[in-house]
């Protein structure tokens, strides 16, 4: 683990790996050392907010490198069910690449067991792990220039559901009417890192 100060509030950790971010995370979700604010999961790096009235950074980084964790870990985020229609523009793209049939690509899409990893990309647009590995194909080499709110996506390791429209070039294999983007909410992100997904059909 590698610490960065980030100004007089934060400390960027770099990880080996989105595993150990998992599992740092997950630890310091369940038990952050005194004046830890806010955790941010990314890729490979966790950016943690701290209170400088109740700490400093060097004495923060001490707690941070003795926290214990289990890379991968998740701990038992709150579980959100996301009914999906599957019947995306890309599905029969995926279907042959996987050298599956479109009920096999959605039935296996279905069901998986997922964690919010991290967010980013777009305000709400979450990055779920635990995709089948049948289900791992690249984006698509030339990105559309609107993907409708709601489009149930693959590329790579991850899944996603477009919170809003937004250009994309996510692999688009089903949709979704589920409210994941409020801005009226607190927080306005249905889906933030921790968070359980579970599709339906």
């Amino acid at each position: 683990m590698r610490l960065l100060p980030c100004g007089g509030r934060a400390l960027l950790l770099e990880l080996e790996d989105l595993d150990a971010v998992l599992g740092l995370h997950a630890a310091l979700r369940d038990d952050a050392p005194r004046g830890v604010r806010e955790l941010v999961p990314a890729a490979r790096t966790l950016l943690v907010t701290f209170d400088p009235a109740a700490t400093d950074a060097e004495r923060l980084g001490d707690a941070l490198q003795a926290v214990e964790f289990s890379p991968g870990a998740h701990g038992e985020g709150e579980l959100v069910e996301i009914p999906v229609t599957y019947d995306g523009e890309d599905l029969d793209a995926v279907a042959a690449h996987a050298g599956l049939s479109r009920e096999e690509v959605a039935e296996r899409h279905a069901s998986g067991e997922y964690v919010v990893a991290f967010c980013g990309f777009a305000p709400g647009f979450a990055y779920l792990t635990g995709l089948d590995e049948r289900l791992r194909v690249p984006r698509r080499e030339s990105p559309r220039t609107r993907v409708p709110a709601g489009a149930v996506a693959i590329a790579d390791a991850f899944t996603a559901v477009y919170p809003r429209a937004s250009p994309g070039g996510w692999q688009l294999i089903g949709r979704s009417d589920a409210d994941l983007w409020d801005v009226g909410r607190d927080p306005p992100a249905r889906l933030t890192p921790g968070t359980c997904v579970r599709f339906t059909r």
